[in-house]
């Protein structure tokens, strides 16, 4: 789930973070540990209360850690750390709608309005214009229900209130949310564009996603990603957390700063039904990567299927941090400096934020989580840049 807001630290002073340690276990190349380990320690010291790591290279296994747990702790964050993913939710769901297209029961082609009559319509909306692959890429021009409730108003608010203040956040943190309440708030507003002609995110295309699975399979779109996903890779730390809205042990307190130079709220506890298929999963750094190095190698999807995921279209929306980026099925594909690239989906929700990479064939793989999300938007680009500049040279490294 990505949030309407930049969803990257601004400042976490070194008063506020006692100790702030960082190490990383015997495992692994010098030369891959060291650069993973500076990267997260300059990441930590822009403001973020918290970030851990890990990569994969070939048959080896590198991890670092930056800062505390907890603010006004001396706890290291834990490498086992579980987090929510947001919006990398995402490419589980294109992988699991492109497992049904490929045994026939359903076609990437079919309209929303043939698996979902009715449910997008009214301010110009129709189901009946839009497909299941147009969803998945983002092309449907549906408008993104977690953005401003009235976008032309004097002072644009979240739709939802958990996004707005800490009071709201405290009123609400533990509201359940439906999907068919999501995507009303999304047909509320008229549509960004035709659909095909633009490209544009909007969380409500994955939360259709996710109840065309269900209307497909009977089965809760969690349940087809665990039943196809998470126990076939033996991903045990990956779940879809429904009403509960604390997190397992370990993991690091998700901060939220609601305003620019405002004080930093735990926001850690919450009810994730507002994400639901746009964003909901938690998962630990290695279950992560696992996934990514599976889906790259091929593990998950047959060669058609591979082949629709990959098809990319530009997303310019994306150049001011990551020029040249393109958006398939659930997946990017984002250019390195060094020629070439890789597949991606970045993700931010409550606190989290979460950054990956996965080469063309999966030998390597970065994940990264940070546990602090600010208000500031001029600083928190700067932290987004230097995540991609870190995993662009993790990318690169020989």
């Amino acid at each position: 789930m990505a949030l309407n807001k930049l969803s990257i630290p601004l400042f976490c002073v070194a008063s506020l973070v006692a100790g702030c340690p960082s190490n990383s276990p015997e495992e692994g190349d010098a030369t891959y540990d060291k650069l993973l380990q500076e990267g997260v320690d300059r990441i930590q010291a822009s403001g973020i209360v918290a970030v851990h790591a890990e990569m994969l290279e070939g048959d080896r296994r590198i991890r670092a850690r930056s800062g505390v747990a907890q603010l006004n702790s001396e706890t290291p964050v834990n490498f086992d750390s579980y987090f929510r993913m947001g919006s990398n939710t995402k490419t589980f769901v294109a992988v699991v709608v492109l497992q049904l297209a490929g045994e026939g029961a359903l076609s990437l082609d079919d309209t929303v309005e043939q698996w979902l009559p009715g449910v997008v319509s009214g301010n110009g909306n129709d189901g009946s214009l839009i497909t299941i692959r147009q969803l998945l890429q983002h092309t449907s021009g549906i408008y993104n229900y977690i953005g401003p409730a009235d976008p032309d108003g004097p002072d644009p608010q979240p739709a939802l209130a958990v996004l707005r203040s800490a009071e709201e956040y405290m009123q609400h943190r533990l509201d359940h949310m439906d999907a068919e309440e999501l995507v009303a708030l999304a047909m509320a507003h008229k549509p960004s564009f035709d659909p095909g002609m633009q490209w544009a995110y909007s969380n409500t295309n994955y939360v259709l996603a996710g109840m065309i699975i269900e209307r497909a399979t009977g089965n809760r779109w969690s349940e087809e990603v665990e039943a196809r996903i998470l126990d076939p890779l033996g991903l045990d730390h990956t779940f879809d957390p429904g009403d509960e809205p604390d997190l397992p042990a370990p993991h690091a307190v998700a901060y939220q700063q609601y305003e620019a130079e405002g004080p930093l709220i735990d926001v850690t506890v919450a009810n994730h039904t507002m994400a639901g298929a746009a964003g909901s999963l938690v998962t630990t750094t290695a279950d992560l990567a696992k996934f990514w190095r599976a889906l790259a190698e091929g593990s998950l999807l047959e060669p058609e299927q591979m082949a629709e995921l990959h098809e990319t279209v530009p997303a310019p929306a994306f150049d001011p941090i990551a020029p040249g980026t393109d958006y398939g099925l659930g997946i990017m594909w984002i250019p390195t400096s060094c020629g070439g690239g890789y597949w991606s989906h970045a993700g931010g929700t409550l606190g989290y934020s979460t950054r990956n990479a996965a080469s063309d064939d999966g030998s390597r793989v970065i994940v990264m989580s940070l546990s602090t999300s600010t208000d500031d938007p001029e600083a928190a680009y700067a932290t987004i840049i230097d995540t991609f500049k870190i995993i662009d040279q993790l990318m690169c490294a020989d």
